[in-house]
Parts: C-alpha cells; structure tokens; sequence
C-alpha cells in the first residue's frame, strides 16, 4: 500500500470549556493562568468529600438548537455542536458542509451518563411511561458526532470512539486517517464530554481519586506539585476542523498547525492505575516522533496529561525523561488542567489547541498552582506564568483509564 505523502492541518477551532464559551475566551484564559474551577452547580453536593468541578458556566443549549433537538439530546452533544459550528466557522466554511466531502470524528468517554442515571431515577419513582422515546438514543456514545453531522449536514464517514481520557486526542489521530487514505477533504474532529452527576462524583469518590480541596477550588488541581492530592473533575467540549494542507490552500484557509503523526499503546496492566514504569506511555512518544520524523532534541513544547494525581504525574514524568534523556530538562511542560479540570474526553483536544496555538503566538500557557516541587517530578512545567518562547514542534500526551496511551505530534507550516 502506498504511503500518502498529504500533509494535515487544523484550520479551525472552537470549545465550550470552564475558562469560556469559545476557543479564543479559552485560550486567553490558558494564557493568563485564570481556573475555571469552582464549587459544584450541577446538584447538591454538600454532603461530598469533594464538592468542586470545571463546569461550563453560562450554556445556554437554547442559543445553538431548537428545543426539539434540545429535549432529544445530551448536553454533552449540545456542548459538541456548539464547538463545532465555532470550528467549521473559524475555518471559513458555511454552516452547512452538504457540498462538501466531509466527515466527523467526536470522541466521548461517558457522553450519556447524565441521562441515563435521570432515567434510572424516573423510572424507579415512576415506572415506564414518563421515560422519554429518545433517551435511548440520546445516551449513546456515538450520538455527539451524529448530532454534529446533522447540525452541519455532513454525509461523510462519522465516527466515534471511546478511550476514556485519551478520547479527544485520539480523535485527531483518526481524522488524519481519514484524510490520508483520501476518505475525506474535511474532517470536524474533537472530543466531549459532560457528566458531573452525584452517581458520577460517588464513584470517583470511592474510587479515591478526586482532590477534596474544597477551600480554595480555583488551588485543587495542582499537577506536579508535591501537594497535589487529586484530580478535578470537568465537562465540556473541544473541537477542530482538520484538512489536508493542499486542500486547505487551494481555497486560501489560515493554517494554524500541521499534525504530524501520533501512536498509540495500551499498558496492559490496571483499569485504573498507570503501568509505574511508565515504559508504554513512552513508547507511545517515541513511536510519535519516529512517525513524525523527530528527533528528540527537536521538541519544544510537551502539552502534559498531567491530571495532578500521585502515580500519574511521576510515571508520566518518567516516561518523558525515557524518551528525551539529557534534552528532557530543555523541554518546556505544561498542564491544561490546572487551569480546567480533567475534561475527560475532550481533554486531549483541548490540550492538541493548545500546542497548536503556542507554535502560532510563540506563548506557552503555565501550569497553575505549582509551588512546591516534587523530587520525582523535576522536569521544567512552565510555572504560575505563561512564557514567551519560540514552539517549532510541540507533542500532546493522553493516558486514559485501561492503560490507554495516545500521543499526537504537532509542527509549524
């Protein structure tokens, strides 16, 4: 089989984040080391041992649907369509893609969680008959891209997948696909994800998983920091309208950033848990730049998973000194989710924006709340403030739940 020689690129973006109701609120927001964590509005968590969330504060579904589409939908697909009919809008293309060969790939780790536990608790007060004949439908983990396809009148191939916290990187790596094996000129690519409910938050609680710095929640998530205690929970959605880089010239699209490649590995070891050498976490960043043509030294910029949880940040901080050996220390290292929360699905997403807008503005958004440094955390994390340096190749990583690594290369045009 013949290698494509293509070239990919993101055009266009847009997002539903804690920090704003747009991608440029969102990544001014990232610039200036602002949290969009706060105390729970979702429902009543006082009695909790965490009672914080990144929530997207504001959304108004009314705003971007009809309410026939609303009552049929999950908010985690409202959050998606909203996202992308920002990113196919920052692109430069219609709201409608019916001319265009288009396809969608939104990613989702638990996009109808909400729903289905409002049913449950529908049915067991009320039985059958007040269930509504789109719940089914509505919960599905496919039904974000759907609703995104019909929003925007996409025939193309759409696709969704589920790979916990590396969901919305992955996506971008499966959009590539496509657009490499020639299946589309367009692909709106991203992940979503909305489910801060009390069943959700019961079980990361006795999963022990969840920071309960409830004080000062704007200071929970704190990746890397030796005080970090857990991770904050998020909701929202990141998205991307990728192309391939002559397709996006023949009609004069700004390019942001080109995606070079990616890999994946799976650890194989725990469905929760990090492998704690962290050898397969950094086999997916040397298969990524091997793919990318990159040597190590070339990297800038490394967009961290970082979710501030013990094992995660020591193994992934091991897993990049494998990888990079004596340049390791020269990387710059930030974590989004100091700033977010875990977005879940969308998380990787945001975090591949992220690279690709440091390597257009030359600014590398900081990692928050980082005062007091961890011997085996010891790697440059860009701390409490956005710094000015030049990007040329940034790399995003992804470890999602069942030892799911994904990693994505990014590069100036």
């Amino acid at each position: 089989m013949a290698v494509s020689t293509e070239r990919v690129v993101i055009t266009g973006m847009g997002a539903q984040t804690p920090l704003g109701g747009s991608w440029p609120l969102t990544w001014e927001a990232l610039k200036q080391g602002k949290s969009g964590i706060d105390r729970i509005t979702a429902f009543d968590a006082s009695d909790f041992p965490t009672r914080i969330a990144g929530e997207v504060k504001g959304f108004d579904p009314a705003a971007w649907l009809p309410v026939k589409r609303i009552n049929r939908s999950s908010r985690a697909s409202q959050l998606a369509v909203a996202a992308a009919r920002e990113a196919v809008s920052d692109a430069g293309l219609g709201p409608s893609l019916e001319e265009t060969d288009a396809a969608v790939v939104i990613n989702s780790a638990v996009s109808g969680y909400p729903e289905i536990q409002d049913a449950t608790t529908l049915f067991e007060a009320s039985g059958i008959r007040p269930i509504s004949p789109s719940f089914v439908a509505s919960s599905l983990t496919n039904m974000p891209a759907c609703e995104v396809a019909i929003d925007l009148a996409v025939h193309g191939p759409v696709n969704a997948s589920a790979l916990a916290c590396a969901s919305g990187t992955h996506a971008l790596l499966e959009a590539r696909r496509l657009l490499l094996a020639g299946d589309a000129d367009v692909v709106i690519a991203g992940g979503t994800d909305a489910a801060i409910t009390s069943v959700m938050f019961a079980g990361l609680t006795a999963m022990r998983g969840l920071s309960r710095n409830n004080d000062v929640p704007q200071e929970a998530s704190r990746p890397f920091d030796a005080d970090r205690d857990g991770f904050v929970f998020g909701e929202g959605a990141v998205v991307c309208t990728m192309e391939t880089l002559a397709h996006a010239r023949a009609r004069g699209a700004r390019v942001y950033a080109e995606v070079l490649g990616g890999a994946m590995t799976s650890d194989a070891f725990h469905i929760v848990a990090p492998e704690p050498s962290g050898t397969y976490a950094a086999r997916a960043i040397s298969r990524t730049l091997e793919q990318s043509r990159l040597d190590p030294a070339d990297v800038d910029l490394v967009c961290a998973h970082g979710t501030s949880t013990k094992a995660n940040d020591r193994t992934e901080t091991m897993a990049l000194h494998t990888v990079f050996g004596a340049h390791a220390p020269e990387l710059a290292v930030t974590a989004p989710k100091s700033m977010t929360g875990h977005l879940i699905g969308a998380a990787g997403t945001l975090a591949s924006l992220l690279c690709a807008m440091s390597i257009v503005e030359g600014v590398i958004p900081p990692t928050i709340n980082y005062a007091t440094p961890d011997p085996e955390c010891d790697l440059d994390y860009v701390p409490n403030t956005a710094r000015e340096q030049d990007v040329r190749y940034a790399v995003t990583n992804a470890f999602g739940f069942g030892g799911q690594n994904c990693v994505v290369a990014f590069g100036r045009v």
